[in-house]
């Protein structure tokens, strides 16, 4: 049967041919749509890392040249963290760097280790960061007052660094040398998911801020029973101590909703051209073949006359779909088994193999349902019909 099937596709392979580049070119767009949504499906179902529902980010922008004298701002942070933390309200008070939860800023800084070379994102921030988003310790512990005191820098890496660098050891006590200097690494931070629940986790160092050192936005947790006036005496804390900065406080919840909204933006675009190109190539496939049941009706009147049930006929059609699909999903999945083979877009393996495999299943299930009503069509020619208008 496959032979035949086999032969009666060669004999029309100028009309096939067109087909097959047809659903060729289905199969890399779903490819790559497929990619994207797994992309993001795997990245949306590991866990945040951290806690950022009642947390605010309150962010102050001071005048030019307002913050040079290192012993005023020293004094300035520990009395308004005396004031913000005697709230009843509050949990707990952080200063971080401007690339904290959620915020578009990101700094990136070159890690080596035995000549081993690694990009991470670099977080400055204080003793108290871990309480304040409940961040989970793996190994070791966050830093301390006792750490300026050693030689060394004391430096915190996330999981996905420990990983790169000691897959299979303890990290602490190691040191990484970064901008020149040697950093001793004290703990293992859970890796904080910060950039929105579709972005994938990535390596990450987090350095103890200095005493004198100027950070421009502050964590704050909340108790959940906090009322509405919370964050105006919040506000007039920050305007009484900091009387001529401009002062923003927003909250975590609603910057990871707008983070994630930039996110799916250009996933909903891709996905709405994708659906426009498979609609257009499932009306293809469906017309080429239509015209080739209309211009073989003799030959399926033929066969039909001399034995051949409608099942028969109807399956034949939907048979040569499939093997024609089968020859187009070959070339297509060829290609596709690059972008793991070389490692493209540095994406998971199982990301682009299990795209893979859900194109391969829609190509399949789209040639079926497109060749199934010209099969029928064919299973419902007269012989004598077709014969008498051959």
């Amino acid at each position: 049967m496959f032979k035949h099937l086999f032969t009666l596709i060669w004999n029309k392979k100028k009309q096939h041919a067109l087909l097959i580049l047809e659903m060729i070119v289905s199969f890399m767009v779903l490819f790559a749509v497929f990619t994207l949504i797994v992309y993001y499906y795997t990245n949306y179902r590991r866990p945040m890392g951290f806690r950022y529902d009642n947390v605010l980010a309150v962010s102050w922008f001071a005048p030019p040249g307002s913050n040079t004298n290192k012993d005023s701002t020293y004094n300035v942070f520990q009395s308004l963290r005396r004031s913000v933390t005697s709230m009843p309200e509050v949990k707990g008070m952080s200063y971080v760097s401007t690339n904290s939860p959620f915020s578009v800023n990101t700094t990136n800084n070159g890690i080596t280790y035995n000549g081993i070379y690694q990009m991470a994102h670099y977080y400055t921030t204080d003793d108290h960061f871990p309480q304040t988003v409940e961040a989970s310790m793996l190994e070791g512990r966050w830093f301390n007052a006792n750490d300026a005191l050693g030689k060394e820098q004391p430096m915190v890496i996330n999981d996905v660094l420990k990983e790169k660098f000691f897959p299979n050891e303890s990290a602490v006590g190691k040191t990484l040398e970064l901008n020149g200097q040697q950093n001793r690494i004290v703990g293992v931070v859970q890796t904080l998911k910060d950039k929105g629940d579709y972005a994938p986790l990535t390596a990450g160092t987090y350095k103890r801020m200095d005493d004198s050192a100027f950070l421009s936005r502050i964590l704050i947790s909340y108790q959940p029973g906090a009322d509405a006036g919370f964050e105006s005496r919040l506000f007039r804390t920050f305007s009484n101590a900091l009387k001529t900065s401009t002062i923003e406080i927003e909250r975590l919840t609603e910057k990871r909703v707008a983070m994630n909204n930039t996110t799916l933006i250009p996933m909903i675009f891709l996905l709405v051209v994708g659906g426009f190109l498979i609609v257009n190539v499932a009306l293809g496939i469906f017309g080429v073949l239509w015209y080739n049941v209309s211009r073989r009706r003799a030959e399926i009147g033929l066969r039909r006359a001399i034995g051949a049930t409608g099942y028969g006929i109807s399956g034949q059609i939907v048979s040569e779909t499939m093997i024609l699909s089968t020859f187009a999903l070959l070339i297509g999945v060829f290609f596709a088994v690059q972008f793991p083979l070389l490692n493209l877009f540095d994406m998971p393996s199982g990301v682009y193999v299990t795209a893979i495999l859900l194109s391969v299943l829609f190509i399949y299930l789209l040639a079926a349902i497109c060749a199934f009503y010209p099969g029928r069509q064919a299973a419902q020619i007269y012989p004598a019909v077709a014969l008498h208008e051959d």
